[in-house]
């Protein structure tokens, strides 16, 4: 079977970005660069938020990123201390990455609670959808950070409430007013 021109067009479009892993270390405390031919794709296609595999010594952690492109011409991600524990990972470590393409509505994956509040409360869910993509993404990180599946359904509760009674400072969305 010869594809044309357009099915081939067609099938590039569908097909997910994804790099092959490649080996990095710590820029500095909290951040990696990450080189130049695996950070153009994305860059290229516009996608500022990526998915990322970090793999060291048999352990794995998958989580979303900022693809930042610094005027230096440099890529970096963020990479926090909580991540870098999570692998027992030490400042001169080598270590592998993989990026993916951020197929999430988000950024960022929300938890099951929050999703379940947001979809028993359509209005709440209006004028969260109304937020710019960074406030939503850090609203549910906030409430992600909870441990007690209570505390994130009543934190949610507490955001939504908020919000419909027009509160649109976030430093009082999980403050009881």
């Amino acid at each position: 079977m010869v594809l044309q021109k357009t099915d081939k067009n067609l099938l590039t479009k569908k097909l997910k970005l994804k790099s092959k892993s490649f080996e990095v270390a710590l820029a500095d405390k909290q951040s990696v660069i990450i080189p130049l031919e695996f950070a153009k794709p994305f860059h290229e296609a516009g996608k500022k938020r990526i998915k990322v595999r970090a793999l060291f010594d048999g352990k794995h952690i998958d989580f979303h990123a900022a693809l930042k492109h610094e005027k230096t011409g440099t890529f970096r991600i963020y990479f926090s201390r909580a991540k870098q524990k999570e692998l027992n990972l030490f400042p001169n470590d080598y270590f592998e990455l993989q990026l993916f393409e951020d197929t999430s509505k988000y950024g960022v994956e929300p938890c099951e609670e929050f999703e379940a509040v947001m979809h028993s409360d359509y209005d709440a869910y209006t004028i969260f959808e109304t937020l710019t993509p960074g406030k939503k993404r850090s609203i549910i990180y906030a409430i992600g950070r909870y441990k007690s599946s209570q505390t994130r359904i009543d934190k949610t509760l507490l955001f939504t409430e908020n919000l419909k009674r027009g509160i649109f400072d976030q430093k009082l969305w999980l403050k009881e007013n």
